[in-house]
């Protein structure tokens, strides 16, 4: 599936898989600005940084919040590899996204229509658009491996 996300995806990929290296779950996210511009990147780095909070979702959102000088990351898009937890759908609420992709859903844990759907509750104040699985395979897979290969 080719979209207009497809290399905002691969630069997540490529975060994903150095989280991996350092033996940390493999997810990565990239930050865009409105122009579609990279703004910041992340990846899991709880194991590395001994932080539960360090997902790679929020560790892009504090890095374009401190590129950007703003928290409010309106007209941002978030590229991450997997379907964020309703800690990171929550987060991806403050900071008032425009836009959240993402490739694998994650059964688990998924707080974006799996389990919850945390980022469209009509109850909160910001609802940022989403679009699901982008390079789905390919993001699932990733994950898929890392844990097979922990067994």
């Amino acid at each position: 599936m080719n979209t207009v996300y497809d290399a905002a995806m691969s630069a997540a990929l490529e975060q994903a898989r150095a989280a991996a290296v350092s033996e940390d779950i493999p997810v990565g996210a990239v930050v865009l600005s409105a122009s579609g511009e990279v703004v910041s990147a992340g990846r899991n780095e709880r194991e590395a940084s001994f932080d539960p909070t360090a997902h790679a979702e929020v560790v892009a959102l504090r890095r374009a919040g401190a590129a950007l000088g703003d928290w409010q990351l309106s007209g941002c898009t978030l590229v991450v590899t997997l379907e964020p937890c309703t800690m990171c759908a929550g987060a991806i609420v403050q900071a008032r996204l425009a836009r959240l992709v993402f490739g694998a859903w994650d059964p688990k844990a998924g707080a974006v229509g799996s389990l919850w759907d945390v980022v469209r509750d009509r109850r909160l104040n910001h609802r940022p658009e989403v679009i699901a699985g982008v390079r789905e395979q390919e993001c699932g897979r990733l994950l898929t491996d890392f844990f097979a290969n922990r067994r």
